[in-house]
């Protein structure tokens, strides 16, 4: 006697995970592609010069963030 599991879904592939998968079948070269996308946009060092600039142009924040606003329509 086979046991089945209550708890067992039939196996579903969605649409767009089928669709994804056919174009990865259609363009082999795709991974690839996309890895060294994102090593020439994302996966870079910041530079010191470049990373004080960003800190130093850090505004702070106020203790109290609602309703304190210097904003010339504020009542």
């Amino acid at each position: 006697m086979k046991l089945l599991s209550l708890f067992r879904r039939a196996d579903y592939t969605s649409d767009i995970t089928q669709f994804i998968d056919q174009l990865k079948v259609n363009n082999p070269a795709l991974e690839s592609e996309q890895r060294a996308g994102r090593a020439l946009h994302w996966d870079q060092n910041l530079k010191a010069a470049d990373q004080a600039d960003f800190m130093d142009a850090k505004i702070a924040q106020q203790s109290y963030v609602y309703g304190t606003s210097s904003h010339p329509n504020a009542k």
